[in-house]
């Protein structure tokens, strides 16, 4: 494993989140530490969902951060900003356009080309680090058959890409544009999250238990609740239901 003070690359590990937890409850963990993996043996994505990478293909990260104190009573403000700093790094480097699908995944068009896995550690009630896991399809062409879905940078722009270059890059925006948040700058996530926010405005199918029903999307409060409007207006937690495509 090569290390420098903040960003380590691995060549293999079963989770990169795993890694970074673990280096977390042994005290080993400073804010702004970051794991990249050349490979990962058994990714985690939302909602316990498998994250399959092709070897030495893709962007495999995950950063270590302490979640500032206004995060703490709006947790989900933490999640948006880390997808509004995808977003931002994504648009800059491809000159593409992409959109938050709630809650953080980064799609372009109708394909995902970004997760996000946030995972967290508690003394007690108080929330003391998070493990921020960021998968990114960079250069890889052929994705499994149970993700139809998934795009890389390298079918967007035909372009091939270094994944540890992009990887320390898109770090460096993280840790930056995080160590300038002010109050005044956390007051402006919430809308541009929504800004960005996939379909908004848009007619989708979604699940919920056995049923599946068609709502408009409107918003996403700053508890992280979708708003959404048929009949009526609807609110719905992360992981009570799923979009059908």
């Amino acid at each position: 494993m090569k290390q420098s003070r903040l960003f380590n690359i691995l060549d293999s590990v079963d989770s990169t989140n795993n890694y970074a937890m673990a280096k977390v409850h042994e005290g080993l963990a400073t804010h702004g530490m970051a794991w990249f993996a050349h490979d990962q043996t058994a990714g985690r994505g939302q909602r316990g969902k498998e994250w399959t990478s092709n070897p030495g293909k893709n962007i495999i990260l995950s950063i270590v951060l302490r979640p500032e104190l206004i995060f703490r009573a709006l947790p989900f403000q933490f999640s948006a900003f880390i997808a509004i700093c995808c977003y931002e790094f994504l648009q800059k480097t491809t000159g593409q356009n992409f959109f938050i699908k709630w809650p953080n995944d980064i799609y372009w068009r109708d394909r995902k080309a970004v997760g996000i896995l946030i995972e967290n550690s508690f003394q007690g009630s108080e929330w003391k680090w998070a493990v921020v896991g960021i998968g990114i399809n960079v250069n890889q062409m052929k994705f499994n058959k149970d993700v139809p879905k998934a795009v890389s940078l390298h079918e967007i722009t035909g372009e091939e890409y270094e994944p540890v270059l992009l990887a320390k890059q898109l770090h460096e925006y993280i840790l930056n544009k995080y160590n300038l948040l002010t109050e005044v700058s956390i007051k402006t996530i919430m809308p541009l999250y929504n800004e960005l926010l996939y379909k908004k405005n848009e007619l989708v199918k979604l699940r919920k238990d056995s049923a599946v029903f068609s709502t408009n999307i409107r918003t996403v409060n700053d508890a992280g609740q979708l708003i959404t409007e048929d009949t009526m207006e609807r609110n719905f937690d992360f992981g009570t239901v799923e979009w059908i495509f």
